[in-house]
This record gives structure tokens, sequence and C-alpha cells, in this order.
């Protein structure tokens, strides 16, 4: 297995903003992509990655492989590729060799892992509302709600999306139209809550892609997604928030 990557930035904004909620993971390689299933220690959030081999400028892998990674060790090393510093990865004994090459050539070794949980499966979803919009409007929409609470609701109407929050004393509500840049599919009115912890560190999947697809429910789970065709997907799924009352 040998893999080349002149353009660092998918991987190392990946992997970076995967390890805010996932500690380790299978790394699964094939001769097509490298993809990643994982839930985060709490079982509130899964990740979906995937890497096609097309990103990159060698790709050679004769066999699926298996790569156990801890991931702050990953994030560790890829945070020391430049802009312009391509990335290789091979499997040197039971270790990954990461070689970065610009202005010199840098060489680590992160031990390979056990992980349980060999195989994760993504659940099969059904959404009653998909709205596509600008990544930087919904970073928006969720860092104001943040000032307000510890939870959002995300509201679909058949032209609207409305981003909701309240606090003890505070309220917060952010209108999103459908237009040029914003696009929902909702038949009737749906509303649902999740957790702004994890939908902060989720919406760093901007640095990868303009634009973010919201799947949802009443009261079910999230499917956020971010995607660079033929490049990368990274996609979250998220628990709601019930109210008890």
């Amino acid at each position: 297995m040998k893999l080349t990557l002149a353009d660092s930035k998918y991987l190392k904004e990946s992997v970076s903003i995967i390890s805010e909620l996932v500690t380790e993971g299978i790394f699964k390689v094939t001769p097509d992509d490298i993809e990643l299933i994982a839930m985060d220690p709490a079982n509130v959030a899964m990740v979906v990655f995937r890497l096609m081999g097309s990103t990159f400028t060698e790709y050679d892998v004769k066999k699926p492989e298996f790569l156990g990674i801890t991931l702050a060790n990953f994030k560790q090393v890829l945070r020391r590729a430049g802009p312009n510093d391509s990335i290789t990865l091979e499997i040197d004994e039971n270790k990954l060799k990461i070689t970065l090459k610009g202005t010199s050539i840098r060489t680590f070794h992160i031990p390979l892992i056990e992980v349980e949980n060999k195989e994760q499966k993504v659940p099969e979803l059904k959404f009653a509302a998909t709205i596509t919009t600008e990544a930087n409007i919904l970073n928006e929409a969720i860092e104001d709600a943040d000032i307000v609470g510890e939870s959002v609701s995300f509201i679909a109407e058949p032209k609207r999306l409305i981003v909701s929050a309240t606090g003890d004393m505070n309220k917060a509500n952010i209108d999103i139209d459908a237009g040029e840049g914003t696009k929902i599919t909702a038949t009737d009115k749906v509303k649902a809550k999740y957790s702004l912890e994890y939908l902060k560190k989720m919406i760093q999947g901007s640095k990868l892609s303009d634009k973010v697809k919201l799947q949802f429910s009443k009261d079910y789970p999230l499917e956020l997604e971010y995607k660079e065709t033929n490049k990368v997907q990274l996609m979250f799924i998220l628990a709601p928030r019930v109210d008890n009352d």
C-alpha cells in the first residue's frame, strides 16, 4: 500500500474534525477509497468519512487494508504538513509510515492499534426534510444559537428553515429562506432538536466544502453532509434531543 496526496487539506482537515468527536477508529483502505465509520464514545454521533482514490496523485492498493489508528496521534503528525507539502501513507511493519515532502522530507511512524467493532454500519434513515445551503449560512446560525442555549431546534417548512434556540432568559431565531443558495424540500412543518456542543464540532466540515446538506425528521436523527464530488465526503449522524414535556 502506498498513497500520495498532493493537496494535504482533505486528509489533514478531515482527521482534525473527526478527532474532535472520535478517539480511535479503523480506516478501511480499498482500491477505490479510504473509509472511516465510527461512533463517538457517548454513542450520540456517528462519523462517516470517505476520501476517494481519485484525490491522490499515487494510489496503489492491491487489497483492502484495515488501519486501526488513534486519531490524536494521526492529527498531530498531519498538523505538521504545510499547505504545499505532499503526504505519503505506507504500512511499515505494524506502524503507519507518514512522509511529508516539501522543502524537506520528514518521516513519522505511528503505531497501528487493535480496535473493536470492525464493521460499523451506517443506518438507513428516511427524512421528511432536506435542506442544501451555503456552509457559512449554517455556521452563522449555529454560532448565533450558541449565544443563547445548549441545544438548537431546526424547523423546516416548504420554503423556509428556522434555526431556533432558547435559554433561561434569551431567545434566538434565525430564518433561512429558500432561494438561489438554499434549496428546501419539506412537504409539511418538521421540527427536531439537537445538541449545540456536537453541532459546533460538525460544522467545521465547512473547511472541506462550501455547501452543506441537512436532513431530518420530527424528533429523529440529523444527517449533516459535506461533500466534494470525486474527492471527499464527511457526513455526521446526530441523535436528537427529545423533550420530556
